[in-house]
């Protein structure tokens, strides 16, 4: 295991002639710490899966330095990097047996054959393909096949970190559930970096201890879920994450409070500055509410989703959502709405402004 440190990375790819360089990863200084549960989260194109690939050796940086546990790995190819990776699509053997595919990583390092044995029946019994072990790989569907591919990154035992890259992409839904427990449960028995690759807000939520979410080739804010949640650090962070995401809001400030359709708000995150550029309220669903007064509004629609009810309102030209409990009456005449202050923050160019209310 390792810790892994990014030191001013930046990656482009070669650019038709005469054409100045993309960077599909603009500056990133980061470290992942031995041992921990990550999730890289962000839409295609964001710089997640070349970030991986930089992290394994399969690409080297256009600059910066990548460090396991303080030595620096930049140059060195993925074989010295000891690393297990997982792509999106299953690659398998067709030919072998599940055994054999499972247990050809650690033949390929000399494993003695009992201990390999072992080896591969504890992640064939961990991943429910104990009872297909001498079957050939080409009979099994894209899901088994892609079991198989989750074990032989798992099976080996010295590595230093195993990158997942969408790994469940060709997984069915409840499936994908249930693997996603059995990494979670991995990782807590034997420690080892995982850094999983996904753009899906629910996978990474419930697999990682820390989330990294990138945006247009960038690291916008890393932290728990519940930091995510509570307090996103960039306006996409809190659209991406939560269903429905943030309402983000165009306003002004007055002595430090914000503003929205001339409706003076009250944040427990004010300015303590004249702040120039663009201004924005952020306010999650959940921290909506109908009251005896506030911002008047039109309700334009409600989803029933069972335990709660999204309601989307409009002030002005401004569309709301809002999550109101099951058994919350939705007003029929004249509806108003509140922001609850202690989850209503102000945005300063996309950014969160971090001053905090004595």
């Amino acid at each position: 295991m390792s810790r892994i440190e990014f030191k001013d990375v930046r990656h482009a790819y070669p650019p038709p002639a005469g054409q100045a360089p993309v960077y599909a990863l603009k500056e990133i200084s980061q470290v992942w710490e031995d041992g921990g549960a990550y999730a890289l989260l962000g839409p295609s194109g964001c710089g997640k899966t070349t970030l991986l690939n930089i992290i394994s050796g399969l690409l080297t940086p256009s600059e910066g330095s990548i460090l396991f546990d303080g030595r620096d790995v930049t140059r060195q190819p993925t074989a010295a990097r000891h690393i297990a990776q997982v792509f999106q699509f299953p690659v398998v053997y067709d030919t072998m047996t599940v055994f054999d595919n499972l247990a050809f990583p650690l033949r390929n390092r000399g494993m003695p054959e009992a201990r390999a044995t072992e080896r591969v029946t504890e992640i064939a019994e961990m991943l429910d393909l104990s009872d297909r072990l001498h079957q050939r790989a080409a009979g099994l569907t894209a899901d088994g096949k892609q079991k198989i591919s989750l074990g032989r990154g798992l099976v080996r035992e010295e590595v230093n970190a195993i990158l997942f890259d969408e790994p469940l992409t060709v997984i069915d839904p409840h499936l994908k559930w249930q693997l996603r427990s059995k990494l979670k449960e991995l990782h807590q028995q034997i420690g080892v970096t995982m850094i999983y690759v996904t753009h899906d807000q629910v996978e990474a939520l419930t697999f990682a201890d820390q989330v990294v979410v990138m945006y247009d080739g960038g690291v916008v804010q890393v932290g728990t879920p519940v930091e995510l949640f509570n307090r996103p650090k960039h306006t996409f962070v809190g659209y991406f994450i939560g269903s429905p995401g943030m309402n983000v809001l165009p306003c002004k400030l007055e002595n430090g409070q914000p503003v929205f359709a001339n409706n003076l708000l009250s944040s427990g995150y004010p300015a303590d500055a004249d702040l120039s550029g663009k201004l924005e309220i952020g306010i999650r669903p959940e921290f909506v509410g109908f009251g005896d007064d506030g911002i008047p509004v039109e309700i334009q629609k409600v989803e029933d989703l069972g335990r709660y009810q999204v309601v989307t309102v409009k002030h002005e030209a401004e569309q709301i959502k809002m999550l109101v409990g099951e058994d919350e009456a939705i007003p029929s005449e004249s509806p108003m709405i509140q922001f609850d202050p202690e989850n209503l923050h102000i945005y300063h160019d996309d950014w969160v402004v971090e001053t905090r209310n004595a």
